[in-house]
């Protein structure tokens, strides 16, 4: 039997829970939701959950402190933050912090489901009846990454990261010595909803840098900055 889908609703507004609780569980997903930062943090450190909606505008502790509270503990569960903000700045800087997507108050119900659905995917955080055979690998002498796994092991340590910096590194690496510059970044890794400022490639670039680095120097010199146009993945020797 396969087992549900669990989505942890982060928000401060009764009225929005009820909606998304509502609409979730509809798709067959199994729904836990929190009013504050603080009651946040304790699910999402003692449940598992394929995804977190979760909402910036909260008193006291807000979404963006809870969501660098899990990333620094090492909590890579997929976010989507909820936000009445829609400047750009607003955006980058969630993005900076380890948000997934975003999505603008007021919203459609629908529109939440198929963020999920599409993080989900691309994350491979799907639960499965069944394990996968196939193996669809991308080896480097210093760095795997297991794609059907969304595995990453530098120097044969696993290396943690975020479901988009996980899409950054396998879209680069599959594509060896080849230049993307950053529109294109945007349009192949964080595909049709979003569209925002070019800084977000570069923030992400860095703390992909930053978690390579930690396991292996060589592995983070292999994502190279291409002066002028944009990054590229060099295998090295």
């Amino acid at each position: 039997m396969e087992e549900k889908v669990s989505v942890l609703v982060v928000d401060d507004e009764d009225r929005i829970r009820r909606l998304l609780n509502m609409y979730l569980n509809r798709e067959g997903y199994e729904v836990d939701e929190a009013a504050d930062g603080a009651e946040a943090l304790e699910k999402a450190t003692t449940n598992e959950y394929n995804c977190i909606l979760l909402d910036q505008m909260m008193p006291e502790k807000d979404g963006l402190e809870v969501l660098s509270t899990l990333r620094d503990q090492g909590n890579m569960t997929p976010v989507i933050m909820l936000t009445a903000k829609g400047e750009e700045s607003d955006r980058v800087t969630g993005f900076e912090t380890g948000a997934d997507d975003y999505i603008v108050k007021p919203f459609s119900p629908r529109e939440v489901v198929l963020r999920i659905k599409a993080i989900l995917r691309r994350s491979a955080t799907f639960p499965s009846s069944s394990a996968s055979t196939s193996k669809d690998l991308v080896v480097f002498p210093n760095l795997t990454i297991d794609h059907d796994a969304h595995r990453v092991t530098a120097e044969g340590q696993e290396v943690n990261l975020t479901p988009k910096e996980y899409e950054l590194l396998y879209f680069l690496a599959k594509s060896p010595d080849k230049v993307f510059d950053r529109e294109q970044l945007l349009k192949e890794v964080w595909h049709y909803e979003f569209f925002g400022d070019l800084r977000t490639v570069d923030t992400h670039i860095k703390r992909l840098r930053e978690k390579l680095s930690r396991v292996s120097e060589s592995s983070a010199k292999m994502i190279v900055t291409v002066w002028g146009v944009g990054y590229k993945f060099e295998a090295l020797e």
